[in-house]
């Protein structure tokens, strides 16, 4: 793999794309049954994280946010003694109905499947945020069982618009930057951490008007100087005490102290 980010690199094979899709619709109507009562296996899911986004590689997890109904999020809201941990159990019983020789299991704020083939799948059970009148303002809340339980705000639909945008503008150099590095972290530095969302938000905040040359085209730009452009930003971040990015289009905040040694260790390798 070359050090530098390359054009349509990293892209998921098509069988795997297939089976990413069975899975999905799999889950979906499970979910529908438990939840909904109809047998829909594209109703009231989306895929998020990296797969959403448009960034994830052949090693990502898969995000799935199943939308339940409102009546649920009543029922666990006012359970005392973490009902948000009672709702994921909820969430893992109807996937194992569907899944039973699968490892299922409830983890913090998700249902992570694990297939025997190494794909994991993450469940993010989620409903939508309604205002004072009822109407719904395009975020999402899911269960975080930890600290007692409490529920966070999301919106991935935001992010992923964002995204595509900009992917758009830059002639895919967006897209193709964060598949890299996420192939860069899984070849190299395995052991680090460095989560999906830092990464497509470091490279969506710091890639300013860099873009791909249309085909034909020279690029006036000399060899690695983008790679440099994205070392010489994280440490201007490092330096200037900043431990926070923005999340495209939603603009939540994310705490990345814990990715940027990582993430410095991808980006010299890519410079190096």
């Amino acid at each position: 793999m070359s050090s530098h980010v390359c054009k349509h690199q990293e892209i998921i094979p098509q069988a795997i794309r297939e089976t990413i899709s069975m899975r999905y619709h799999v889950v979906t109507r499970a979910i529908n049954r438990e939840f909904w009562g109809i047998d829909s296996e594209l109703e009231h899911s989306l895929y998020v994280g990296s797969y959403g986004r448009g960034t994830a590689v052949n090693t990502s997890d898969l995000d799935i946010l199943v939308e339940l109904p409102q009546n649920r999020y009543m029922q666990y809201d006012v359970v005392k003694g973490n009902g948000q941990s009672r709702l994921l159990q909820a969430v893992r019983l109807a996937i194992l109905n569907t899944y039973p020789r699968s490892d299922v299991r409830a983890d913090g704020q998700v249902v992570i499947i694990s297939f025997s083939d190494g794909m994991k799948f993450e469940i993010l059970p989620a409903f939508k945020n309604l205002n004072w009148i009822g109407q719904w303002d395009g975020t999402y809340i899911y269960p975080d069982t930890n600290m007692g339980g409490n529920w966070l705000p999301t919106n991935p639909k935001a992010e992923q618009e964002a995204m595509y945008a900009k992917n758009r503008q830059s002639n895919g150099l967006l897209y193709d930057t964060c598949k890299h590095i996420r192939s860069v972290r899984d070849s190299n530095y395995k052991s680090y951490h460095l989560s999906g969302i830092v990464i497509d938000s470091f490279v969506f905040s710091t890639i300013g008007s860099w873009k791909w040359v249309p085909d034909g085209e020279t690029s006036t730009s000399a060899w690695g100087e983008y790679e440099n452009h994205l070392l010489k930003s994280l440490e201007n971040y490092l330096q200037r005490g900043i431990y926070h990015l923005y999340a495209p289009g939603s603009n939540q905040v994310l705490s990345w102290r814990d990715s940027t040694e990582c993430l410095w260790k991808v980006l010299n390798y890519m410079v190096n």
